[in-house]
């Protein structure tokens, strides 16, 4: 009978021993109540500069750098930029008075800011360099996605790259084919939807607004605009001649781009 109690006790403690050698799975860590993007990307050169997109719209941050002399943020007209100062790397850190937060890295190489493209037709466009008007454009976007009740968008790298290509053509109608290789050649692999504006006036804040509104008031451009099966945005602003061309282009990942070889 010893013997017995003894061989239960002995292969209760191994038992114990082996759930205690079980190791725990780590939960997933909560999402971030506060999205920061740059709209040139997370890489940038000496000397240049990115507007930051903080989410969600319509609140009051206080943005801060790990690393002020690699990566200063400015607050500019009401909107935020990075300006990348030496190389390294910082932490930009977006708070609302919540106490909320969301953390951007930013890394800083030794090369320098690509010069604007020309368009190919020449004369006097020019791309807006400023990121007040087009950070503008995608958080009155943003501002309306939320208040019709769908997720605001993230800004892609690509999907700028592709509307200011196409913004810097300027175009005043659609050009499906010219469009859909803009698309594929700034590296986004899936279909999208667009709109377009043309109207006169130069390309200051008052811009974005213009151009929100007439999206805004027109039921297909609306309806692109608001679009919920969407994981990204890009928006082009070009002002030439006293006109001023926007392009607005929203990802689409479960759709497919009819040029995409």
């Amino acid at each position: 009978m010893k013997k017995a109690r003894l061989t239960v006790r002995l292969t209760a403690a191994m038992l114990t021993l082996s759930l205690l050698t079980v190791p725990a799975i780590a939960a997933d860590p909560p999402a971030s109540a506060v999205r920061v993007s740059s709209y040139k990307g997370n890489t940038l050169a000496v000397g240049e500069r990115s507007g930051l997109m903080i989410g969600p719209s319509g609140t009051e941050y206080t943005v801060t750098s790990s690393n002020p002399d690699t990566v200063l943020v400015e607050q500019i007209t009401g909107f935020w930029v990075a300006v990348a100062k030496a190389e390294g790397t910082a932490n930009i850190t977006a708070a609302n008075r919540a106490g909320e937060s969301g953390t951007l890295t930013l890394t800083v190489g030794s090369g320098t800011p690509a010069a604007p493209t020309a368009p190919a037709s020449g004369d006097s466009a020019s791309p807006t360099e400023e990121p007040d008007v087009r950070q503008e454009l995608v958080r009155l976007i943003n501002q309306t996605r939320k208040a019709n009740g769908v997720a605001e968008l993230p800004v892609s790298e690509a999907l700028m790259t592709a509307a200011q290509t196409l913004s810097d053509q300027r175009y005043t109608w659609h050009h499906t084919k010219e469009e859909c290789e803009a698309v594929i050649a700034s590296g986004y692999p899936y279909g999208f939807g667009i709109n377009l504006t043309v109207f006169t006036g130069v390309a200051t804040e008052d811009a974005a607004q213009h151009a929100h509104d007439n999206w805004l008031n027109s039921p297909g451009h609306f309806e692109t605009m608001i679009k919920p099966d969407c994981d990204s945005i890009g928006v082009g602003v070009t002002e030439s001649g006293g006109v001023t061309y926007c392009f607005m282009i929203v990802g689409r990942p479960n759709t497919h781009n009819p040029y995409e070889p």
